[in-house]
């Protein structure tokens, strides 16, 4: 397989966004200082997305054939076994590594893997996929804050159901990133959970107020491409909300103090943005 065959399968201009929820799931879990123990979790997370990718393009290689023939599969760059092997080993690498930080890790690897699977399996024709799409970002928060400790604080669950709320309203989205328009627009209500979250979350630390602020006008870009609805504009919202999620890890960061290190996940945003210029994100 080509390296350009490869970095288009695994949607890597995505990548950044899998490192910032990695980082928010172990800050959400208390952790203070990352060394070599998360480089490790940055590995195994990475392993886990490219894999969930691969196997994506695997399982809609029928529906690619129709609707997206320039996709890699569809247009003879590589077959699709040997997509499914380098889809399954990749996960199966990243419960490995997670395996190294202990039992509940290796657990929460083998759920995430299971998660991974079933939504590039099912997604096309499950109406609650985007739900599960969510699950998968969230288990990232899981994994990475059980490299860390056994004891998941409240803050991790509360920011792990504003992030699959935000996943499933981009999820539906993107399911419909095909069609000319967006059908139904309730589902978008998700997308104000976070909203509402980060506002809370501002009165205990005043902080939060620029992260939120960013998250929020950048939300309104995206939405405002669904309202436009011209030639292209909802995969440019789709790529665009999915570059937000760093925005999103940024704003909780910063919630647990940590002014530095949210920084580095509002670069995450930065660099989502410049890769998506060159490989799809979607």
């Amino acid at each position: 397989m080509k390296l350009g065959t490869a970095l288009t399968l695994g949607r890597v201009s995505n990548l950044p966004t899998v490192w910032t929820d990695t980082l928010a799931g172990a800050v959400l879990a208390g952790a203070r200082e990352l060394g070599a123990e998360f480089a490790l979790a940055l590995v195994a997370f990475t392993l886990f997305y490219t894999g969930g990718m691969f196997l994506n393009d695997a399982f809609d290689a029928p529906w690619d054939a129709r609707e997206r023939p320039e996709r890699p599969i569809p247009s003879g760059a590589v077959g699709a076994r040997e997509v499914f092997l380098w889809g399954f080993g990749l996960l199966a690498a990243g419960v490995l590594v997670l395996a190294l930080f202990g039992r509940e890790a290796a657990m929460a690897g083998m759920a995430l893997a299971g998660a991974v699977t079933f939504y590039d399996w099912n997604h096309k024709a499950n109406p609650l996929s985007p739900v599960i799409m969510g699950l998968c970002r969230v288990l990232i928060y899981i994994g990475a804050a059980l490299c860390y400790s056994t004891f998941l604080p409240r803050e991790l669950w509360l920011g792990g159901a504003a992030l699959l709320c935000y996943l499933t309203g981009l999820t539906y989205i993107a399911k419909q990133e095909t069609l000319a328009r967006v059908e139904n627009l309730w589902p978008l209500a998700f997308l104000a959970v976070p909203v509402l979250y980060g506002a809370w979350l501002i009165a205990p630390a005043p902080l939060v107020a620029p992260f939120w602020v960013l998250f929020c006008g950048w939300m309104a870009v995206a939405l405002w491409l669904l309202r436009r609805r011209q030639r292209g504009d909802i995969p440019r919202a789709v790529v665009s909300l999915i570059a937000g999620i760093s925005l999103l890890d940024a704003l909780l960061i910063a919630a647990s103090g940590l002014p530095g290190l949210a920084l580095a996940a509002l670069a995450g945003f930065g660099v989502t943005l410049f890769f998506q210029r060159y490989i799809a994100g979607t």
